[in-house]
């Protein structure tokens, strides 16, 4: 194993504004000792502000890269033959009427969501029809079943998402995150095959 360098590029990157991708923070090395630091320290990219907010760097530039430095040495890639940077700007600070004003949007379009299903359903048809099957008494409000199925709605809904705000009920992943985990390997192919221009080549490229 001596003499070769083993590089795995790592799939996503977090890097601030201005900042210099180098070779330790784009991929894994396994490199001999005495080469190990320097080949970190090799700069890939320098990120400005054409890049916007991603940028995509594929295996061949950093090979290139490393053969300037050490020309003789012999590479061997593994892993994806690209990987994304991702460049995080400051966050502006929220102000708290905007955040109050999204909340109460986002709290009236769920209730009235429910409320809409549950019309549509006949709830209150069918809480009537039980309350009168099982009791046999008519009650136009049965709330000894209304009562429990809001409670027992709220408590399916944390269950469902598990999470009670930022705590998450255990490992395992909720339907959400795995959709949304699906959305970004998506987003990522469609990055890789439009943002990386080393993956096509028109008929007009010399």
């Amino acid at each position: 194993m001596e003499g070769i360098v083993y590089i795995r590029l790592r799939h996503r990157v977090q890097v601030k504004s201005d900042s210099l991708v180098n070779l330790g923070q784009l991929a894994q090395i396994i490199a001999p000792e005495e080469l190990l630091e320097d080949l970190k320290g090799i700069n890939i990219h320098q990120v400005d502000p054409s890049d916007q907010n991603i940028i995509v760097i594929d295996v061949m530039t950093v090979i290139g890269k490393v053969s300037v430095h050490h020309p003789g040495l012999e590479l061997q890639t593994v892993g994806p033959a690209q990987s994304i940077v991702e460049v995080i700007y400051e966050k502006k600070k929220v102000s708290l009427p905007l955040f109050i004003g999204v909340w109460l949007l986002l709290f009236i379009g769920a209730a009235m969501a429910i409320m809409n299903f549950h019309e549509d359903v006949s709830m209150r048809e069918v809480h009537q029809t039980l309350y009168h099957f099982i009791t046999g008494e008519v009650d136009p409000h049965p709330l000894m079943f209304q009562i429990p199925y809001s409670f027992g709605l709220g408590l399916g809904m944390i269950l469902f998402f598990n999470h009670v705000f930022r705590k998450r009920l255990n490992e395992e992943p909720s339907p959400l995150e795995i959709e949304m985990f699906n959305y970004q390997q998506d987003l990522d192919q469609y990055v890789i095959m439009h943002e990386n221009k080393e993956s096509m080549k028109r008929l007009d490229d010399d």
